[in-house]
Order: C-alpha cells, then structure tokens, then sequence
C-alpha cells in the first residue's frame, strides 16, 4: 500500500504516524510501533523515527521465517490521485471576503462565475449586513468568526485600499490566509488585495522557484478576467506541490 502512494501521500502518512505516536507517552512503545514499520517500508520506518527524536531500531521479529512472494509490488489504483475525478468544481465553497470600500462589480461579477461553474460562493464578511462597495452594496452572507478557513475550498480576497485596511485590520484575516495557504488550496488576491498575501508571507512562487498554480495575483485592471485561471486553480483542488515539513507559513 505504501510503496503505491504518490510522494504528498507519502509525506502525509509519515506526518500522521509522527501525530499520534507524539502522543503516546511511553518512548518503549513510539519505538516498538516504529520495529513494525521497520518491516513494512524503509522510508515509512525512517521518516517516522526521524519525527520522533530517534533511530530507526531493529525490525520485530516476522511470523514467517520466509515471506511469501507478493503478487503485486506496486498498484497505483490504491492511491487517490488515480481518482482525480471529471474537473469539475461542483460543490466547491469559495469564500469571497468583503469589506467596505472594496471594488464590488470585481467581486460580483467573481461571484456570478463560480456560481455558474457549479461551485457555491459566500460573501465572508467582517461581520453581517449591509458592505458599501465602489458601486452599491454588498451583503456578507456570513461572518468570519463563523466561517473559518477550513469550510471553504478557495478563497478570494478583495480590491480596493479601504478593505484593504479593514480587513488588515483583523488579524483573523492574516490567520485565514496562512490557513488556505498551508491547506494547499486556491488563493486569488484582486489588485489591492495583494497587500493581504503580503503581509501574511505567502508567495505566488513555490519552492522549486517555480509558479504556484493555487496562488493567482491578479493586477486590479485585469480583474474582469480572472474568473477562468481561478476556476481552473479551484478543479485542481489541492496543490500539494506547495507544501513543505514544517510549514513554511
């Protein structure tokens, strides 16, 4: 199974075994648990017990003196991304944040976008009610406090110096950026909004130095196209090519 995961996979069940096994309070058994990795994968073993503070000990002793040989060595049926699914991005949730002062026919015309893709906005507000934009209001459909970043796929943060500020001005905001960011999800700042991935650190290059495709800064004069790039950002879903141990936001 292990030897069948892509490398985010396998980074993935390393950092899970290290999660629980930190807190297991008896070091006998961290090591004892890491003995039987010892028998199923090198790397699983070591990637482990590096997290853990230790070597890698002997591996148990097996059942069988001599194991059977295995029908398959590898099957990339058992791991998810040979799922990757038909594209879409149906049922997404996008969180548009909102703030007075913002550019609104940018953020309206973004919602209408993905609504229309099959993905489901919300205008996440600093709080409830009535936002006055640039041209007419918006209405936040839900607070921040009680849409955090984990319910949301994506998210969009606004134009405009005014909101800017506002939403600067929350440091719930710069949390909910790092979240997105660090969860690998999809990430479009319209023109000002910039600031925002600024001050939170993130970066629209990845580690190799190369573009982030889930990271889209989008000057304010182009922002009547950005619904497309975002769109195809949001179909990928994840962009585990991001991710780095530890975090690097």
């Amino acid at each position: 199974f292990f030897a069948s995961q892509t490398q985010f996979e396998k980074n993935h069940i390393i950092a899970a075994f290290r999660f629980e096994l930190t807190r297991v309070q008896t070091q006998a058994i961290r090591e004892r648990v890491v003995s039987m990795l010892a028998n199923i994968d090198d790397e699983l073993a070591t990637g482990v017990a590096h997290g853990l503070g230790f070597e890698v000990p002997a591996p148990q002793p097996k059942a069988l003196e001599v194991a059977p040989d295995p029908e398959v060595q590898v099957s990339p049926a058992l791991s998810l991304f040979a799922r990757p699914g038909d594209g879409s991005v149906k049922a997404r949730k996008v969180a548009i944040l909102v703030a007075p002062g913002m550019h609104g026919a940018s953020a309206r015309a973004l919602h209408a976008a993905v609504t229309a893709a099959g993905a489901v906005p919300r205008f996440v507000g600093l709080r409830l009610g009535k936002v006055d934009t640039s041209d007419g209001p918006i209405h936040a459909e839900i607070s921040l406090e009680a849409g955090p970043s984990v319910l949301y796929d994506a998210v969009v943060f606004p134009d405009g110096d005014d909101a800017v500020d506002a939403l600067l001005a929350d440091a719930c905001v710069l949390d909910f950026a790092k979240e997105q960011y660090r969860h690998c999800k999809t990430i479009l700042a319209l023109g000002a909004g910039v600031s925002i991935l600024e001050e939170a650190g993130i970066s629209a290059t990845l580690p190799t130095g190369e573009d982030d495709p889930g990271v889209l800064m989008v000057p304010a004069k182009e922002s009547a196209h950005a619904a497309p790039r975002f769109l195809k950002a949001l179909a990928r879903h994840r962009h585990f090519e991001r991710e780095t141990d530890p975090p690097a936001v």
